[in-house]
């Protein structure tokens, strides 16, 4: 048994509208920051699981991603993955 440190990252698929965005992008050109476009806002989930080896691992961590972590409807999501080193 081993551990592995699972890092997801969740982002809108592309032509889902991101409120959070559109606001951050229409408040930086008042910060001086009017060089920006096309801001999108995700999240990160960072977990660790124990598993038999990686494959077990990464497909346990998908399985989370579809079920409850992302909304694969509007949402994608990317799975890293590495043996948890401490």
């Amino acid at each position: 048994m081993a551990r592995y440190e699972a890092r997801i990252e969740v982002t809108h698929l592309p032509g889902i509208l991101d409120p959070q965005g559109v606001t951050v992008e229409r408040a930086l050109p008042a910060l001086g920051y009017t060089n920006v476009s096309h801001v999108r806002i995700g999240k990160s989930i960072r977990l660790e699981v124990d598993a038999a080896d990686e494959g077990t691992a990464r497909a346990q961590v998908e399985e989370m991603c579809e079920r409850l972590l992302a909304n694969p409807v509007i949402e994608a999501y990317e799975i890293h993955l590495a043996e948890f080193a401490g």
